[in-house]
C-alpha cells in the first residue's frame, strides 16, 4: 500500500493504481489517471460524517481551482476566515456544507457549476491583470499583459 499524501490529505492510501521503481534518487511513485483519483477523493469526502478538517477544505478548495478569496466570495465569507478554517480546521456547519454542495454539482452535476466555478477563476485572472508597457528603441511602444506578483509593481505602489 502506497500512503498518497500529495494531495494534501494525510489520511489517503492507494491500495493499487501505482507503480513504484528506483531511482538515483531514492524510490518514486507515478500514480495512474491522478484525476480520477482526486475526483474520487473530492466525492468521498462528501459523504463523511462529521464537518470537513481544514486540511479536507484546502484539498476540495483546490479541486475547484479556487484561491481563498474565490471561495469566501462564494460561501459569503472573507479570505481571511478560509484561512482560518484552513489552518484551524474549525469550518462553520453552513460553510461546510455549501463547499460539499459545490464539489458534488462539480463533479455529478450537469455542468452548470463546473463553468461558474471556470469563470469566477477567470475573472480574479483578469480582475489582477497589468498591462505592462515598454518603449523600443524606435521609440514604438510595445504592451504586454502581466498575471500575478510582480516585485517591479510594489515599488511603484
Amino acid at each position: 500500500m502506497y500512503h498518497y499524501t500529495e494531495c494534501g490529505l494525510d489520511n489517503v492510501w492507494l491500495e493499487n493504481g501505482y507503480t513504484t521503481r528506483k531511482t538515483a534518487y531514492g524510490d518514486a511513485t507515478s500514480v495512474a489517471d491522478v484525476d480520477g483519483l482526486l475526483k474520487a477523493l473530492a466525492l468521498s469526502l462528501t459523504k463523511k460524517k462529521g464537518r470537513l478538517t481544514g486540511k479536507e477544505l484546502r484539498f476540495l478548495r483546490s479541486c475547484m481551482c479556487l484561491s481563498q478569496e474565490r471561495l469566501g466570495k462564494l460561501v459569503g465569507a472573507t479570505e481571511g476566515a478560509v484561512s482560518l478554517w484552513e489552518r484551524h480546521g474549525k469550518v462553520p456547519k453552513t460553510e461546510d456544507a455549501v463547499v460539499r454542495m459545490l464539489i458534488l454539482e462539480k463533479y455529478d452535476g450537469d455542468g452548470t457549476m463546473e463553468k461558474a466555478l471556470e469563470l469566477a477563476n477567470d475573472v480574479d485572472r483578469m480582475v489582477n491583470q497589468k498591462l505592462v508597457a515598454k518603449a523600443a528603441r524606435d521609440h514604438a511602444w510595445k504592451a504586454r499583459s502581466v498575471v500575478g506578483n510582480d516585485e517591479r509593481f510594489a515599488l511603484a505602489a
